[in-house]
């Protein structure tokens, strides 16, 4: 996982043409990984009971942090 969020910061370094000054990366880090992860969970399971359950969080918790990270549910958005 480490050595995928490293060729992903380095592809998007490169796309802005190695500019880095002014992100705050290590700050948003946590966000930005926790965003990942909820995207995963909805897109490997089946049902939102089930993406809960492989967080290890309940159901309500689930949603709280989808509308948090403004996560649609709508497939074609």
């Amino acid at each position: 996982l480490e050595e995928l969020i490293a060729i992903k910061l380095e592809s998007a370094a490169r796309f802005i043409t190695h500019k880095l000054s002014g992100f705050s990366i290590w700050k948003s880090l946590h966000y930005v990984c926790r965003e990942a992860v909820l995207m995963f969970a909805l897109s490997s399971t089946r049902s939102l009971n089930d993406a809960a359950s492989f967080l290890g969080i309940n159901q309500n918790d689930f949603k709280e942090n989808l509308k948090k990270f403004n996560i649609s549910l709508d497939k074609d958005e």
